[in-house]
C-alpha cells in the first residue's frame, strides 16, 4: 500500500484556449474540466489508474465535492473532517501547453484537524510501504509540518517520499538531520533554491544538455542524508541521484498539451517501479515516461499504463566524477 498525504487538496478547474492568452482581452474557451487535485491525490489518481494499491488521506468536510469526485474514479481515501470547502485552483492552458496557474490559500486547518491529520498518516503508515507527502501547506499548518512527520515516521518500516516547495521545502532541508525522507522530487527551480544557486542558471544549462550543475546538487542533498533525488527537467527529461550513482533520463518528443500534474505522474511513475522491485534506471524511465506522457494529455488528465511510451525513453549513466 502507498500512503498519500494531501494537506491542501484542491477541486482543480483547467480551461484550454485554442490560441494564446491575451492579458486584457476578452477569449473564448474550448474547453473546461474539473477533477479532483492536490499534488498528492494526483499521485494517488495515477497509481490507482495503474492497478497499484494506493490511498490518498487529505482533510475535507464530510460533503465536500473532492470526495465524490474520488469515489467517481474509484480513488480510495480517508478524510479529516475539517469545516471548509476545499479550494478551486485553476490552470489556463494554450494551445502550444503553455500553462498558467492560479491557486487559491487553501481551507483552514485548526489545531483539532492538524493534530487529527498528524495522528492518521501515523496509523495509515504502519502497514504502508511508502508515504507521500506532497504539495503546499494551507492555513493554520506550520510550516515545518513536513519535516515533523518525516521526522516522526523515521522508526517505521515504510519509506517517505517528499514533493513541495518554497518555505516548507525550506524547513525540511533545514531539519534534513533528523528528518531526510527516503526521495525528494524537485524540479529545477526547487533543486537550485536547495542549492542556493540562480534556478535560471541551473535551467538553462540543463536546456543544453549540461546536467552537471543538477547532479552537484542533488549529490550535496544526498550527502545531507537524504536518500534519493528525483530532480525532474521538464523536456530535458529527469535526473536520478543516489549513493549508487547518477542516471539521466530523457523523453520521447511530445506535442505538449497541458503541464498540470506532469511531475505528480513523474513520481507515480517511479512508485510504481519501485513497488516492483525495479532499478535505479528503470525506476527513472517509468518516472519520464509517465511525465512525458501527462504533459501530452489535455487538462489535468493523469495518463494510464496503456498511455505510455517507455521504450521511448532514454536512460544512461551520468558520466559525472561520483
Amino acid at each position: 500500500m502507498i500512503i498519500t498525504v494531501t494537506p491542501n487538496p484542491s477541486l482543480d478547474r483547467t480551461i484550454t484556449l485554442g490560441s494564446p492568452l491575451a492579458r486584457g482581452a476578452v477569449q473564448r474557451v474550448d474547453s473546461v474540466t474539473v477533477e479532483p487535485g492536490g499534488k498528492a491525490i494526483n499521485v494517488a489518481r495515477a497509481l490507482t489508474l495503474a492497478g497499484v494499491a494506493a490511498e490518498a488521506v487529505l482533510p475535507a468536510a464530510d460533503s465536500d465535492p473532492i470526495l465524490g469526485a474520488l469515489r467517481a474514479l474509484e480513488v480510495p481515501f480517508t478524510v479529516v473532517p475539517i469545516e471548509e470547502p476545499v479550494r478551486t485552483n485553476i490552470a489556463i492552458t494554450e494551445s502550444d501547453g503553455t500553462t498558467t496557474k492560479l491557486n487559491e490559500r487553501g481551507a483552514v486547518v485548526d489545531a483539532d484537524a492538524l493534530e487529527a491529520l498528524t495522528r492518521c498518516v501515523l496509523t495509515k503508515a504502519q502497514d504502508a510501504s511508502w508515504v507521500v507527502l506532497s504539495g503546499s501547506l494551507p492555513p493554520g499548518m506550520p510550516l515545518d509540518w513536513y519535516a515533523q512527520v518525516v521526522s516522526l515516521l523515521a522508526p517505521l518500516d515504510c519509506r517517505v517520499a517528499v514533493d513541495t516547495s518554497e518555505a516548507p521545502l525550506a524547513a525540511l532541508a533545514a531539519a534534513f538531520e533528523v528528518a531526510a525522507p527516503d526521495l525528494i522530487k524537485p524540479n529545477a527551480e526547487e533543486l537550485a533554491d536547495l542549492a542556493g544557486v540562480p534556478a535560471a542558471n541551473l535551467e538553462d544549462a540543463a536546456a543544453q544538455g549540461d546536467m552537471s550543475s543538477v547532479v552537484a546538487a542533488s549529490r550535496a542533498l544526498v550527502g545531507r542524508g537524504v536518500g534519493t533525488v528525483l530532480a525532474t527537467l521538464g523536456a530535458a527529461g529527469a535526473v536520478l541521484v543516489n549513493n549508487s550513482g547518477a542516471w539521466l533520463a530523457t523523453p520521447p518528443p511530445i506535442v505538449p498539451r497541458s503541464t498540470v500534474g506532469a511531475g505528480d505522474s513523474s513520481l507515480a511513475g517511479y512508485l510504481r517501479a519501485a513497488v516492483t522491485g525495479a532499478d535505479d534506471p528503470q525506476r527513472l524511465q517509468m518516472a519520464v515516461a509517465y511525465g512525458s506522457a501527462a504533459a501530452a494529455l489535455p487538462g489535468s488528465a493523469l495518463p494510464a499504463p496503456a498511455q505510455l511510451d517507455l521504450d521511448a525513453v532514454r536512460t544512461d549513466p551520468m558520466k559525472v566524477p561520483l
